[in-house]
């Protein structure tokens, strides 16, 4: 996939654990853990805003995007 969770590198930028940004935000550890290994397949916007305002920074500061070709064809029709 080719948006990638950059949230690791912001928690060791801002001297944080993860367990105490979880608290923060009103997460669980296990939560905080799959999204900050990408195996979510969606964050509410709620999450987000509150990652954001607990690390205050941008959602774009979470997130990274490779750009690749396929991601611009036509969803595959299911049958």
């Amino acid at each position: 996939m080719p948006v990638h969770v950059t949230l690791d590198a912001l928690i060791v930028k801002r001297g944080l654990k993860a367990k105490d940004l979880a608290q923060a935000v009103g997460l669980s550890e296990t939560q905080l853990s799959l999204f900050r290994s990408g195996k979510v397949k969606g964050i509410r916007f709620r999450t987000l805003a509150r990652l954001c305002a607990a690390l205050d920074c941008r959602p774009g500061d979470l997130l990274d995007y490779a750009f690749e070709q396929a991601d611009l064809d036509p969803p595959a029709e299911e049958e």
